[in-house]
């Protein structure tokens, strides 16, 4: 099907953009989208100041704050936070009241972190919206677009694959922290399904560790999701595939009563790198048909909440579409995943 919806407008007269938060996922997505759309920038700070000067001299941004508060203090922006989870409630804190804010995902390391960072954002009254970026990468908005339509008619199943090799190891900060995959891979894939399918009645989860990394919590998971008879859900992911790439897959297809999407996320095939990302579609019992796109999830679909965001904060649109409201829900949804993880599972009888 043509003329399927796959990015973003942009907003008429841009805000400048304060990054707090300079690291590796800045470099490789938000700073590209952003200069992609000629959104300016104008500063960037990290509490590691040689990580923001050398951002700042990677994209030609003329300032690099000394401190939170002087960043905080540039009028009229819109403050883009790439800090891990729990130094999150600290920033929110320190922004001016009533500022418009896009914060990186997850919103805190727990249901209860993200609690504390909604009631920061209720107290200051912030404008705030989470990066869930997945939700605007050209594959899923077109696909959106076909469910609106009815192309695809009533969701039946929705299933997620994901066998990859993920260097956990090139994030330090993770290493020994109590969660992992799910809340910071699998949770975009939730994220998604929760605004396909809506809420969920409850979980199954398996969340393990690897033998080989000790250090890390859970790097593969299986999630099922219990919306009743009418949709089977499930998610597979396993990110420490060591062999080649030939029977590596990245994957989440959905069925319906009149046809089916499959949605490729090329970025796990071989990450940072990846390949691109696709969307084949069969319709009405049709042959399946690919159709093109125009970018991908890394980095296009970093294009889209910065922008949604500007333009609700200008009266452009009449929505966020990931604000913190929803995006507590996704984290709850993560909050019961780790929850049955932990749980006994159903012992098998005697035979």
């Amino acid at each position: 099907m043509s003329g399927l919806r796959q990015s973003w407008p942009v907003p008429a007269r841009p805000r400048p953009i304060i990054l707090v938060g300079a690291g590796a996922i800045v470099r490789s997505a938000h700073m590209p989208a952003y200069r992609r759309l000629g959104l300016p920038i104008a500063g960037v700070f990290d509490i590691r100041r040689d990580t923001a000067v050398e951002t700042a001299r990677l994209f030609d941004v003329a300032r690099v704050f000394t401190t939170l508060a002087e960043a905080s203090a540039t009028s009229d922006a819109v403050f883009d936070l790439a800090v891990p989870g729990s130094q999150i409630v600290d920033v929110l804190r320190c922004l001016p009241a009533g500022a418009p804010v896009l914060i990186q995902k997850p919103m805190g390391d727990s249901l209860e972190g993200a609690r504390r960072i909604l009631a920061v954002c209720r107290e200051r009254q912030l404008v705030a919206a989470l990066n869930f970026q997945l939700r605007f990468s050209p594959n899923v908005l077109a696909t959106r677009d076909l469910l609106e339509r009815g192309a695809i008619g009533d969701v039946t199943d929705i299933e997620v694959r994901v066998i990859d090799r993920q260097p956990w190891e090139q994030w330090s900060f993770l290493k020994g922290a109590p969660r992992l995959e799910v809340l910071y891979h699998s949770i975009h894939y939730l994220d998604v399904i929760r605004s396909i399918a809506g809420e969920p009645r409850g979980v199954h989860c398996l969340a393990l560790p690897h033998p080989r990394f000790g250090d890390f919590a859970d790097t593969r998971s299986t999630i099922l999701l219990d919306y009743g008879p009418r949709v089977r859900c499930s998610l597979t992911m396993n990110h420490l595939h060591a062999h080649d790439a030939t029977h590596r897959e990245s994957m989440m297809k959905i069925e319906g009563t009149s046809g089916a999407a499959l949605l490729t996320m090329g970025v796990n095939l071989d990450y940072p790198v990846g390949s691109p990302d696709r969307l084949e579609t069969s319709l009405g019992g049709g042959a399946w048909t690919a159709t093109l796109l125009r970018g991908s999830w890394f980095t296009e679909a970093f294009e889209g909440p910065m922008s949604n965001l500007q333009r609700f904060v200008a009266g452009e649109d009449p929505s966020l579409v990931s604000p913190v409201d929803d995006a507590i829900k996704t984290m709850a949804l993560v909050e019961a995943c780790y929850q049955s993880a932990g749980s006994a599972t159903t012992p098998v009888p005697e035979a």
